[in-house]
């Protein structure tokens, strides 16, 4: 299994182009960051992790923005959102970052999506909260199909396009990993019909083994190799239980999460982090 970290990207954490070659140099898998444009001042939306907000859900980089300057100062390191709100951006826009990114890392990139829970934030982008789902399967589908075909063509529920040309196209084929976050059947659900891998959060999978047999029974459900479908634990416990559990599992990847602080800190903690890779 792999060990990965994860960071929300900040004007007042690391750089990533210094804590990307620190992970790189240390044996790390991947890199992931989060996605939020903004975080409305009402706070209406309770935050999941319960109290106040963190500070640095209101002071995160663009993630296609910090990732390509990781990417220019790595040469193996994976690269993820973990996870890109889909529902808050226009899929031609995002097709186009997604294939630029992949293309300037020479195909290290993987595309961590999720629906997200700040109704009104994604309020703020034109989405609905009860249809953030639907939105989400539909600009995916509208995405792969730029993503896949020289003159591409889409038409669902939310997305409409005649004919279009859009280059650069991904590097990986038919296009980056497309990894979705959440751990409910409808997720499963989704993940079979769209994704190539799921993204759940270690908070909510206590059994790993658990987790892992409830996807493979999706797959064997939906058709799919149960093989071809990855798993990517984000913000695993950093205990060596947890993680041989994961890897008793069969899960692929284990992301650590870093606070989004100075390299005073979150470097030792890369050091801390790395001597449970092996």
């Amino acid at each position: 299994m792999k060990i990965g970290a994860v960071i929300f990207a900040t004007d007042y954490s690391i750089a990533l182009t210094e804590l990307a070659p620190a992970l790189e140099e240390r044996g790390f898998d991947a890199l992931f960051v989060p996605e939020h444009t903004h975080i409305p001042t009402s706070r209406r939306s309770p935050w999941r992790g319960g109290g106040e907000l963190p500070p640095e859900y209101s002071h995160t980089l663009d993630p296609f923005v910090a990732l390509t300057a990781a990417a220019t100062a790595t040469k193996t390191l994976r690269l993820g959102t973990g996870i890109c709100l889909v529902t808050e951006r226009d899929p031609i826009v995002t097709a186009k970052a997604v294939a630029s990114l992949d293309l300037v890392s020479g195909g290290r990139f993987e595309f961590g999506i999720g629906a997200g829970w700040n109704a009104e934030e994604m309020e703020h982008h034109g989405t609905r909260f009860e249809t953030r789902f639907r939105v989400l399967e539909d600009r995916v589908k509208a995405m792969q199909a730029i993503w896949a075909a020289d003159e591409a063509v889409y038409e669902g529920a939310f997305t409409a396009f005649e004919p279009i040309w859009s280059w650069p196209k991904p590097v990986q084929t038919p296009h980056p990993p497309v990894l979705l976050g959440g751990e409910s059947v409808h997720t499963m659900r989704r993940i079979m019909a769209f994704c190539s891998g799921w993204l759940p959060r270690g908070a909510l999978l206590p059994d790993p083994a658990d987790g892992m047999a409830r996807l493979r029974a999706a797959a064997a459900e939906a058709g799919r190799d149960p093989a071809t479908v990855s798993a990517t634990v984000f913000g695993a416990p950093p205990e060596a239980p947890y993680l041989d559990a994961c890897r008793a599992a069969g899960i692929d990847r284990a992301l650590l999460i870093l606070p989004s602080e100075g390299r005073e800190t979150v470097l030792p903690l890369c050091d801390r982090y790395a001597a449970l890779i092996g």
